[in-house]
């Protein structure tokens, strides 16, 4: 039996599957306040997590997938308006007051105040920093913090990449040197769009390099610097570790059918008919019969003339005390010799 995952793991109650963004990340439908968004989804992922390990990994993966893309719609303004219109909210019309700087973000959350604002952006006017580098340099805020005012200001969701893992398989499509020059970590695909964690905003010629390569738009969520140069090296590793051990998977099994081949009998070879020599072409029966003919008379002719030399040139001159030994050398094995040459006449 499939388990359910929502109710078992979340305590989500049977209904719909899978459940809305609220519902599955346990929060108030509608709910606003994107710290509580966020703390929520880091008790579930953490929960979520001690599964990754054992027989439902699968499942596990999957689910921390729908957690990390139900929290990133709900912290973007723009995607979680477009959501809650969705499922039935209406909202009040409101004139835009545009994004707001990050030193304002800093000061509505109060991690600094205005005289702090002013000398953050003395300071990284001076020294040609970004605000977010600036307010980090200045220690008013850490990086995670800083980052977070960024994405408030620019209208982007933020995300911690030790709570969010990539799909190996968005991984594999994009080598890591590119992935490293541009301070970039591909993480998956949500809606047919590509979401891509990166430090800054993106340049135009890599947003039409990446769809390029995965053939959908992107989507860009912030993260701090250092945490994506760790992702990169950490997850591009246990990517390389896994297609080690793919190669090694499929070089295995080919030996195991190398083995299994070798072991079965081979098949009798079939026996080819004999095909007639080159330069010999085959003779008709008329021209067989002419060359049986002419090594009959050859033969004839070299008993005759084996008689011949016996009888005046071998007795007389060369044999004289032991004729007739000659004559039966001269005269027998000729004429055998002369039949044996041309006895290939006859099998033509």
């Amino acid at each position: 039996m499939a388990i359910d995952v929502y109710k078992d793991w979340l305590g989500i109650p049977e209904g719909d599957r899978p459940p809305h963004h609220y519902d599955l990340l346990r929060l108030v439908k509608f709910e606003d306040d994107e710290e509580k968004i966020r703390a929520h989804y880091k008790k579930l992922n953490s929960h979520v997590r001690k599964y990754a390990s054992g027989k439902y990994s699968n499942e596990s993966q999957d689910l921390l997938n729908e957690l990390a893309k139900a929290m990133l719609c709900l912290t973007d303004p723009e995607r979680k308006r477009e959501y809650d219109e969705s499922l039935g909210r209406e909202f009040e019309e409101e004139e835009s007051t545009g994004p707001l700087p990050v030193e304002k973000v800093l000061v509505e959350q109060g991690h600094i105040d205005k005289a702090q604002a002013n000398e953050l952006i003395d300071f990284a006017e001076k020294r040609g920093l970004s605000v977010r580098d600036a307010a980090v340099q200045m220690r008013f805020v850490d990086a995670e913090v800083a980052t977070q005012a960024l994405a408030r200001s620019q209208g982007v969701p933020y995300i911690d990449l030790e709570e969010t893992i990539p799909d190996e398989s968005i991984l594999d499509q994009l080598p890591e040197q590119v992935a490293k020059r541009n301070t970039i970590l591909p993480l998956f695909i949500d809606d047919n769009v590509l979401l891509v964690a990166c430090a800054d905003q993106p340049t135009h010629d890599l947003e039409d390099e990446l769809r390029l390569r995965y053939q959908v738009p992107s989507r860009w969520v912030l993260a701090t610097p250092r945490s994506i140069s760790q992702g990169i090296a950490e997850y591009y590793a246990v990517a390389a570790q896994a297609d080690d051990r793919n190669q090694e998977t499929k070089a295995d099994s080919a030996d195991e059918s190398v083995k299994k081949s070798s072991s079965k009998p081979k098949p009798e070879k079939k026996t080819k008919p004999s095909k007639p020599s080159r330069g010999k072409p085959e003779l008709s029966p008329e021209e067989l019969k002419e060359k049986k003919q002419l090594a009959f008379i050859f033969c004839g002719w070299a008993f005759c003339g084996a008689i011949l030399i016996d009888q005046f040139v071998l007795k007389n001159n060369v044999f004289p005390q032991t004729w007739p030994w000659n004559f039966m050398l001269a005269t027998i094995s000729v004429p055998f010799i002369a039949f044996y040459l041309w006895s290939g006449m006859w099998k033509k």
